[in-house]
């Protein structure tokens, strides 16, 4: 490694550097982060974007005393590098080794736990208010990206925390390029205005001689009043954040070290909550990165000389459900696409450029995008909305009251649904079963294939009338299984393999894993049944009366949490049906699954072929 970062162990080591050293330090992170995610994979650009911002903040504040909160947390990399995890920096996001996102127990300079966005500012006046109750002096800051802004609790914790009035220095990080920047002496003089002591004494000085005005006089009061909230707006970008009750100060270049150490060193005696407007430029300091910073947002391996990735998969379940959405929009005019800031991920690009009028980006508040949604078919179209398994938390409520209570026209597309992989427990799409299928009038598929979530798609815009999920994970789409093409009827499975005595009934994309245990139990001499569900909610009851009649052992595989699962519903079934049949739910534990990719964490619970396969002649007393 060599050069200055060799040295730095801890926060303490980076307070020894002058700051010619800290720009070369700098350098060296660019380096090192580059280097390692090359080969890991990761979030690159947001991380090349902090380098300055995070160097700063480590020298100017007191870690881990002073606490820092970083929004969704997929840009504190340089953080960890920082503070005593470099060296075990290539295990990032590999199984058992270093998360991609904060974590208190990983070290104590993660303050909180981040993963999803718009959180930071709401745990940041937490701790602050828990530390004015303890009556202790630390430092309260919280980091958050102007694309996190755009998510409704951002600005719930702003009222809350103007309201507060408590010591609490939010960082807004600005690297959007649609943005204007705002440039030039003016910008740089009203923030040093705000951060100078001379700001401060001037602005005490209106207020005495505004009180020491008679009554007599209110009139002239209130003209003073005006004349400073209007010199306010026409003077700062940040009229809504004073009016919300924070100093505002920016916006400041990012990139400029001096400026920032400067600036964190000057706001620390400020009283009350400070909003610090910083710019970056995302990707900075590698031009592939700089100059497509979404394509280099999440990455895995790549080539650093060419900016290209080392692998290349199949067409990705994303994909599939992005051309038959144009498809379905070409052949019905009510149909609209709405996502939550995620359209590329999503695969929803090629319905937006095609249909611009019909889609409907509602940034990150999923919540308004559900009961959006709900209004969207209350005035009678068909709103298909794309989202991600681990974000739809968020809108549970909205679920429940607005749309299914109304037995509403809406499609959920979830994707990354299961096991994720390498981003964790923060993102793994383990918990849309349990939460969906309890839901009234709410319909639940999952496919096996990509033909198949195809025509789940057009079963749930044309053929049905009512709330409508469909889950499907991250990954390259199944091709397999094309011999099975039954056609898609409500409430229906598909019976895959006839047989007797052991029946699997399977959750969509998990029939690999199953065609896998059930060939391995053949060569034992058995003849298992394997269904494909198709549908979570409802069951087929038919198929499952059918199971019972020929199967003394049935085993459900799903890829969600077993709590509240597909499998616990088939429980359900069999217990209101007063039927006595040995049944075993194969499925993630009730706890919150760590990264690794998706084929080591099936392999370690048991979810791979050969651990359903030992489960079931475990089951069975051999």
């Amino acid at each position: 490694m060599g050069g200055l970062l060799e040295r730095i162990h801890t926060t303490e080591d980076i307070k020894k550097l002058n700051e010619t050293e800290l720009t070369l330090l700098c350098k060296e992170l660019r380096r090192f982060l580059l280097c390692h995610v090359a080969k890991t994979g990761g979030h690159l650009a947001s991380n090349l974007g902090v380098v300055e911002l995070t160097v700063a903040l480590a020298y100017c504040f007191d870690l881990p005393q002073d606490k820092i909160i970083w929004d969704v947390g997929h840009q504190a990399y340089i953080h960890k590098i920082l503070t005593g995890r470099k060296d075990t920096f290539d295990t990032l996001r590999q199984i058992d080794g270093l998360s991609g996102f904060p974590k208190p127990n990983e070290s104590e300079y993660d303050a909180f736990a981040t993963g999803h966005s718009s959180t930071s500012i709401s745990a940041a006046l937490g701790l602050a208010k828990a530390r004015d109750l303890i009556g202790g002096k630390e430092q309260i800051i919280a980091v958050i990206g102007d694309g996190s802004m755009t998510g409704g609790l951002a600005y719930e914790a702003l009222n809350n925390a103007g309201k507060e009035n408590t010591n609490l220095i939010v960082i807004l990080n600005d690297n959007q390029m649609s943005i204007d920047t705002n440039v030039g002496a003016m910008s740089k003089h009203l923030s040093n205005l705000r951060t100078g002591n001379r700001y401060r004494e001037l602005k005490e000085g209106f207020k005495q001689f505004r009180d020491k005005v008679p009554v007599i006089g209110k009139s002239t009061y209130f003209v003073l009043e005006k004349m400073r909230d209007s010199a306010k707006l026409l003077l700062t970008q940040g009229a809504l954040f004073e009016e919300l009750g924070f100093k505002y100060i920016g916006p400041v270049d990012g990139h400029d070290l001096h400026e920032l150490l400067e600036l964190f060193q000057n706001i620390k005696n400020i009283e009350g909550p400070i909003m610090i407007h910083v710019k970056t430029i995302k990707g900075k300091g590698y031009r592939y990165a700089e100059e497509r910073p979404w394509d280099y947002h999440g990455v895995g391996a790549f080539d650093l000389k060419t900016g290209k990735p080392l692998s290349k998969g199949g067409k990705t379940w994303s994909a599939v459900f992005g051309e038959k959405m144009v498809e379905i929009g070409r052949n019905n005019s009510e149909v609209v696409g709405i996502t939550a800031a995620m359209s590329g991920g999503t695969g929803f690009e090629d319905f937006q450029k095609a249909f611009p009028k019909r889609f409907f980006d509602v940034a990150i508040a999923e919540q308004h995008g559900t009961t959006f949604a709900a209004g969207l078919a209350a005035g009678g179209m068909i709103p298909v909305f794309a989202v991600y398994s681990s974000f739809l938390q968020r809108a549970y409520d909205q679920l429940v009251h607005d749309v299914c209570m109304q037995k509403l026209h809406v499609v959920f597309a979830i994707d990354r649904a299961g096991v994720v992989g390498a981003d964790g427990e923060t993102h793994q799409g383990v918990f849309d079963l349990s939460f969906l299928t309890h839901i009234p009038n709410m319909t639940v598929l999952s496919p096996k294939n990509d033909w198949e979530l195809r025509e789940m798609l057009e079963f749930a815009v044309n053929g049905h009338n009512g709330p409508v999920a469909i889950r499907y994970p991250r990954g390259t789409a199944i091709t397999d299984f094309a011999e099975f093409r039954q056609p898609i009827a409500f409430g229906k499975a598909e019976l895959i393999q006839e047989g007797e005595g052991i029946a699997l009934l399977i959750e969509g994309h998990m029939l690999p894993q199953a065609m896998e245990a059930a060939k391995l139990l053949e060569a034992d001499g058995y003849r298992p049944m394997v269904v494909n569900m198709r549908f979570m909610n409802p069951l087929d009851k038919n198929m499952l009366r059918l199971a019972a009649e020929k199967c003394r052992h049935i085993f459900t595989v799903e890829d969600n949490l077993r709590k509240g699962g597909f499998g616990s519903k088939v429980l359900e079934f069999y217990g209101d049906e007063n039927i006595q049949i040995d049944v075993q739910n194969l499925a993630f534990p009730d706890q919150y699954i760590e990264q690794g990719t998706q084929a080591q964490l099936f392999a370690r619970y048991g979810l791979d072929g050969e651990g359903i396969y030992r489960s079931i002649k475990k089951r069975l007393g051999e």
